[in-house]
């Protein structure tokens, strides 16, 4: 019976080392932008994303409609006049993630490179960030910057000064074994 148990228990344990595919658990997708003005911030939870630890590859898409801001107008305009959700309702990246071992614990430094499609654009990127593997869950985090223009976001004349033209973009996501 001893045995038993500790074999369950190393398997137990192997099945992370070894999983291949993780999907969301949580997620946190957030942005900032600085305006001479008025900064403008949003959070979203509602993200999903696969990844496969042997092969690098990830995928995510993020409901745009999802983005939380402090005030309902900016909600509006940023769905209606901005990101046009109802004609571009998600956001995706697909690519891979390097730089680091699934087999090792901790923080690691590590980087995407892939497509990312925002507004119906799409654009190579690649981004620094870090994969943590702690407590049975594999956690990645990044923060980058879009630029607006490069993803045909056009800031009305009269709202200039109230977004910047580039806006940070930080992203964590847990993931499980699946």
């Amino acid at each position: 019976m001893k045995n038993i148990g500790f074999i369950l228990l190393l398997i137990g344990q192997s099945l992370f080392s070894y999983a291949q595919k993780f999907v969301t658990e949580s997620s946190s997708v957030s942005f900032f932008s600085d305006g001479a003005i008025e900064d403008i911030s949003a959070q979203n939870s509602k993200a999903v994303s696969i990844f496969n630890s042997t092969t690098g590859d990830i995928v995510y898409s993020i409901p745009i409609k999802d983005f939380e801001f402090e005030k309902s107008l900016m909600k509006e305009h940023f769905n209606e006049k901005y990101l046009e959700t109802e004609k571009f309702p998600k956001a995706t990246f697909q690519g891979k993630i390097s730089g680091f071992t699934i087999a090792s614990a901790g923080e690691q430094i590590a980087k995407a490179a892939g497509k990312l499609t925002i507004h119906g654009v799409t654009k190579e990127i690649e981004v620094p960030g870090t994969v943590e593997i702690a407590k049975g869950k594999l956690v990645m985090k990044s923060k980058f910057m879009v630029k607006l223009e490069d993803y045909s976001i056009a800031i009305p004349q009269l709202l200039w000064q109230n977004l910047a033209e580039e806006v940070e973009v930080k992203i964590e996501f847990t993931y499980k074994a699946q």
